[in-house]
Formats: C-alpha cells, structure tokens, sequence
C-alpha cells in the first residue's frame, strides 16, 4: 500500500475515533493490544516454519492441487 492511501486510511479512522462509542474504543484497544503480542509464526518450532515455507515456496512455483480439484474429489466428505 502506498503512503498516499495510507493517509486516506488513516484520517478515516481519525473521523471514527473521534466519535467512537465505547464499543469501538474497546476494539481499537484490543486490536492494538493484539499488535503487541508475540505472534504465533515465532512459536512455531524452525522445522514447521521451514517446512511451511518451503510448502509455499512449491506453492509460488505452481505446484499443488486446485482447491477446485480436491473439493470435487473429496465432496463426498463435506456432506452431511
């Protein structure tokens, strides 16, 4: 995202913050709180993570199965 629309962005927050109820200050604090956790990716052990990017890797590549595809053969699994 560009710096240009990322000053749209943020002045429309701006106008929401300032007339915030307090339900949206509540989210707001909660997604900043969120911000400030470790995230979940550096938990991770280095072998799933390596295992993880290298499964997107092949993906980027081109190889896998359309999710179209294994829906089709796998629908029977789906259905109630």
């Amino acid at each position: 995202m560009n710096s240009a629309a990322t000053k749209e962005m943020r002045n429309e927050v701006k106008k929401y913050v300032d007339i915030a109820d307090d339900k949206v200050v509540k989210m707001f604090y909660a997604m900043m709180e969120a911000e400030q956790e470790d995230d979940w990716w550096d938990k991770l052990p280095k072998k799933v993570q390596a295992e993880i990017d290298e499964a997107l890797t092949d993906l980027d590549k081109g190889n896998g199965i359309p999710h179209e595809t294994v829906m089709k053969k796998y629908s029977k699994w789906f259905t109630k």
